[in-house]
C-alpha cells in the first residue's frame, strides 16, 4: 500500500477541482489489480473496444482518452469485467483484488461517487436475489409492497448523494437505471415464478396496477443498451408479452407454449413493432433466436424460424454468427455424420472425434479446469451412469484448460485415460457441437449423431 499511496496522490492531483474538470474533456482511468489473472486491462464502449493497457511491473494500469462518449463503459480484465462511467474532464482512479473481484472494486477521483454507486448498487441487488426469490410465492400486492420498498430504499439513497455531490443529469438516470430495472424484472418474473412456488394450476390474476411501473419505461434508450440491468429487463418484458398475447392464440401446457415456433416468431413481430433503437434491437433478436435455435426444435420449423429473422433483422449486425449457428445445428440433426474435430489423447495424440463416435454407442460430456465445483459434479455423476448404463461409453472432452492442468485434474480423480480428451480449439468444439450447456451430452453411435442436444442429467 505503501507503493501505492505515490501513485495514487499524483493521479488524483489530474481532477482534484470541477474547475478543472469543466475546462478539459480527458479522461483518465487507471489503477492497481491485486492478484492479475490476466496482463491486460481492456476498455469498451457498448461493444467495441476503445483501448488496451498492459499491466506494469507492480500491476497498475492507465489509460489517457483525449475523446471520449460519455457515459457508461466497461473494463475487462479476463475473466472478469465491470462498469465504468466517464463524463469529461473525469480522473477515476480503480482499486480490486481478483480474488474478490466486484465486492473488493472501489473508485476514487472525479467522477468517483457515481461509480461507487453503481457498484455498490449492483453488489446490493445481487445479495438480495435469493431473498426475492423467497418471495415469489407471496400475493401480487404483498409483492409488489415488499419489492416497492426495496427500491424506496436505494432512491433515498440516491437522494442523499445529490444532496452531497453534483451530478450530472445523465448520472442521475444511470444511477436511477441501476435502481429501477433490477426490481422491474422481478416483477415482469412474477406470474411465472409465483406459479411455480405456490404449486398452483394457472397464472394468477394480478391488478391493473401491478405493471404501471411500464407507463415510465424507455424503450429506445441508447444510453442503456448495454446496460445489463435494462437489457435483461427488455429480454424479460417481451417474453412476458409474447407469452400473454400467445395464451390465447397456441397451445400452452402447465405455463409452457406448446407451439415454440410460433411463440418466437411472435417475439420477433413485438419487437420489430416496439423497439426502434438500431442496437438495442439487433441484441434483442440475437436473443431471441439464439434461445430458440438451442431449443432444438425441428429442421422444418429451424427454417421457417431463420426466414422469419431475416423478414424482421435483415441488416442485424449479429446475422452472420446467427446463420453461422442456424447451419451448424442443421449439420448436428439425427442420423448425420460426425463433424470432424481433432482432439489429444493424454498421450498428446491426435486423434479425431469421428473415430472415437464410430465405437459402439458414445456419450460426450463436456468440462472445464475453469469450473472445479462442475468438474467435481460431473465426474460424480458420470460414475453413477457408467454403472447404469453398461451399454454406453462416456467420454469425457475437456475445454479451456492448460495441459499439465488437464492431466493433474485427470489424476486426482483417477480417470480412465483412454476415455478422456482435450480439445485446443475451444471456439470449433463450441461451434460445431453447439457446446453452451455445460451438462450438454452429445450422443453418437457407429459415426452417426443419435442426439446432439441431450442433457446428462434428464437424457438418462
Amino acid at each position: 500500500m505503501d507503493k501505492f499511496l505515490p501513485f495514487l496522490c499524483t493521479f488524483l492531483l489530474i481532477g482534484c477541482s470541477s474547475v478543472e474538470k469543466k475546462s478539459t474533456s480527458t479522461v483518465y482511468f487507471a489503477g492497481e489489480i491485486v492478484n492479475p489473472t490476466s496482463n491486460y486491462v481492456v476498455l469498451y464502449k457498448d461493444d467495441v473496444v476503445v483501448d488496451s493497457a498492459k499491466l506494469d511491473s507492480q500491476n497498475r494500469f492507465s489509460f489517457k482518452l483525449d475523446s471520449v462518449n460519455e457515459g457508461l463503459h466497461h473494463f475487462n480484465h479476463a475473466p472478469e469485467l465491470q462498469y465504468v462511467y466517464f463524463e469529461k474532464g473525469d480522473s477515476i482512479l480503480a482499486r480490486l483484488n481478483t480474488s474478490d473481484f466486484d465486492e473488493s472494486l472501489a473508485f476514487s477521483g472525479q467522477g468517483e461517487e457515481i461509480n461507487n454507486f453503481l457498484i455498490d448498487m449492483f453488489l446490493t441487488q445481487e445479495q438480495e436475489v435469493h431473498f426475492i426469490h423467497s418471495l415469489y410465492k407471496l400475493e401480487p400486492e404483498v409483492f409488489s409492497k415488499k419489492i416497492d420498498s426495496l427500491r424506496n430504499e436505494k432512491k433515498e439513497g440516491l437522494l442523499d448523494l445529490q444532496a452531497s455531490v453534483d451530478l450530472s443529469s445523465n448520472a442521475i438516470e444511470m444511477a436511477q437505471a441501476s435502481i429501477d430495472y433490477n426490481y422491474y424484472t422481478f416483477k415482469e418474473k412474477y406470474p411465472f415464478y409465483h406459479k411455480r412456488k405456490a404449486g398452483e394450476d394457472r397464472f394468477h390474476n394480478l391488478s391493473e396496477n401491478f405493471y404501471d411501473y411500464r407507463k415510465n419505461i424507455s424503450f429506445n434508450n441508447k444510453n442503456l443498451t448495454y446496460f445489463r440491468p435494462y437489457y435483461d429487463f427488455m429480454k424479460f418484458h417481451y417474453g412476458n408479452l409474447s407469452f400473454n398475447d400467445c395464451s390465447h392464440k397456441c397451445a400452452v401446457e402447465n405455463g409452457i407454449v406448446k407451439n415454440n415456433l410460433h411463440f418466437y416468431q411472435h417475439k420477433l413481430k413485438l419487437i420489430d413493432s416496439c423497439v426502434k433503437q438500431k442496437d438495442l434491437r439487433d441484441n434483442l433478436f440475437r436473443n431471441v433466436a439464439v434461445d430458440y435455435l438451442l431449443k432444438n426444435d425441428v429442421e422444418i420449423n429451424n427454417d421457417s424460424f431463420i426466414a422469419s429473422f431475416h423478414k424482421f433483422s435483415a441488416h442485424n449486425k449479429h446475422i452472420a454468427e446467427i446463420d453461422a449457428l442456424y447451419k451448424n445445428i442443421k449439420q448436428i440433426q439425427p442420423n448425420k455424420e460426425i463433424p470432424d474435430i481433432t482432439l489429444y489423447n493424454t498421450n498428446g495424440q491426435q486423434v479425431q472425434l469421428k473415430d472415437i463416435a464410430s465405437r459402439n454407442k458414445v456419450v460426450f460430456y463436456f468440462w472445464s479446469g475453469t469450473q472445479k465445483k462442475h468438474f467435481d459434479n460431473i465426474t460424480e455423476h458420470i460414475t453413477k451412469l457408467n454403472s447404469k448404463y453398461l451399454d454406453y461409453e462416456f467420454v469425457g472432452i475437456n475445454v479451456k484448460t492448460d495441459n499439465k492442468i488437464w492431466m493433474n485434474m485427470l489424476d486426482s480423480k483417477g480417470l480412465d485415460l483412454s476415455k478422456q480428451y482435450r480439445a485446443e480449439d475451444y471456439t470449433k468444439i463450441a461451434h460445431t457441437m453447439i457446446v453452451f450447456d455445460p451438462n450438454k451430452a452429445f450422443i453418437a453411435q457407429d459415426g452417426h449423431i443419435v442426439d446432439a442436444f441431450a442433457n446428462l442429467y434428464t437424457s438418462f
